[in-house]
């Protein structure tokens, strides 16, 4: 299966602090790619790397397009929607406004129609959609952030721990989105998450990352099954 990205001795870091030491891994067309890690490893920086928003060196490709060292938001028309930790949500907008922004690097502007398809996904949004976002709750809130990165139809889709903060009923709903959007869209996603449990459980591959390295690599299901990795990252 061919690359939607591939990043190739990327290092990166802030200032003088390099935080990731040459890490080399792809996420495949139309697959989901999970990175795993402790707190402090480096994968927000990684998901900051692949969108230019700090200084690298190194190669990252956007399928046949090289990414590194483009500006953010031309990284963004290329198709990379960035769902980032905190989520970005634009607390003084309504839904329906956030939503919009979402498409405003898209050259056609008629959004309507995927406006109701993220609806069919999140129909909670659609309840919202003249509501104040920061009147959201924290799972409606992550469901209109990842609604807007959406709105964007990226090629690649960037989710920094999606599960943080949330009710656990409502992080299986989200995660069972993901796994229908990846699915009906053919949207390739790399997801960031520390809930390796559910991150393993809808990912094609992963790569666990532990101080700026990769230490661990290969498919989902192989990973979840490593002795080590269950013992420090499974709770079993």
């Amino acid at each position: 299966m061919p690359a939607q990205l591939e990043a190739r001795d990327l290092h990166a870091g802030y200032g003088e602090a390099e935080v990731l030491h040459g890490i080399t891994f792809e996420v495949p067309q139309g697959g989901v790619t999970a990175l795993l890690g402790a707190n402090g490893a480096g994968k927000t920086t990684t998901l900051r790397a692949i969108c230019g928003m700090i200084r690298t060196k190194g190669e990252v490709r956007l399928g046949e397009t090289r990414i590194d060292g483009r500006a953010t938001e031309d990284i963004v028309r290329l198709g990379v929607g960035h769902v980032p930790d905190g989520r970005g949500t634009f607390m003084e907008l309504t839904v329906e406004e956030n939503l919009r922004l979402g498409a405003y690097v898209r050259k056609d502007k008629d959004v309507g129609a995927d406006m109701e398809k993220v609806f069919g996904y999140f129909p909670k949004l659609r309840q919202r959609i003249r509501q104040q976002a920061g009147t959201l709750s924290g799972g409606e809130q992550q469901m209109l952030a990842i609604s807007r990165a959406l709105l964007l139809r990226p090629r690649l889709l960037l989710l920094d721990e999606p599960s943080f903060g949330l009710a656990p009923l409502i992080v299986q709903e989200i995660f069972e989105i993901m796994k229908r959007i990846n699915r009906e869209e053919g949207t390739s996603i790399l997801v960031v998450e520390q809930n390796a449990n559910l991150a393993l459980s809808i990912a094609d591959m992963a790569y666990l990352l532990e101080t700026g390295r990769i230490v661990i690599s290969g498919p989902a299901a192989d990973i979840s099954r490593d002795e080590s990795v269950r013992r420090s990252y499974l709770g079993y």
